[in-house]
């Protein structure tokens, strides 16, 4: 089984949006890197994920006039088998990434990046929708505090939880980083 790993939206743009918070930001990037790491040692393909908005204003932080569009601080620089842009939440949707998996023959794909509810599991399930096998590792994600639709908090670590159940067993395989990094070299 050959994987790749894909690295979503880790960018600076989120550093520049009222609900970015900090906290959580060096365990992420701490996993995420090891994810990096492990898949570059091991000579498996990097794709880098970043989201624009369509248009050139400045102001908004997605743009590409906003300067913002590049990897967020901390994230540990990488060679890039693939870098695409996409428009929407998943990544295979109008970037071409689905048809370079199938002609690298790539039948997995290891899910990282922001946000973990968001871009990281519609990814997911697009994903294994269209029939590759994934592997979602919840610490190597990112996201942030929201409100439910009452207002309660939701956590972003009771958000995560959520997107790991839900994608466990029917969407994914979740594991860690380690877990990860030993079952793309076993290939099971």
């Amino acid at each position: 089984m050959r994987s790749a790993l894909i690295v979503i939206d880790v960018q600076q743009s989120f550093a520049h949006r009222p609900y970015f918070s900090a906290e959580r930001v060096p365990a992420y990037l701490a996993a995420q890197n090891r994810l990096i790491e492990g898949f570059a040692a091991r000579g498996l393909p990097i794709v880098r994920v970043f989201h624009v908005s369509p248009g050139g204003d400045a102001g908004d932080a997605f743009s590409t006039a906003s300067g913002l569009v590049k990897p967020l601080e901390g994230l540990r620089d990488f060679e890039a088998a693939l870098e695409v842009r996409k428009t929407r939440h998943s990544a295979l949707v109008g970037t071409g990434l689905d048809v370079w998996l199938t002609e690298q023959g790539i039948t997995q794909i290891v899910v990282s990046g922001l946000r973990t509810e968001q871009c990281c599991e519609t990814t997911t399930r697009h994903a294994s929708d269209l029939g590759w096998k994934v592997v979602f590792v919840p610490e190597a994600t990112l996201t942030f505090d929201m409100a439910l639709p009452d207002g309660t908090p939701f956590r972003a670590a009771d958000i995560v939880a959520r997107t790991a159940s839900v994608l466990q067993g029917r969407f994914a395989r979740v594991m860690n980083v380690e877990e990860t990094l030993a079952h793309v070299v076993r290939g099971d």
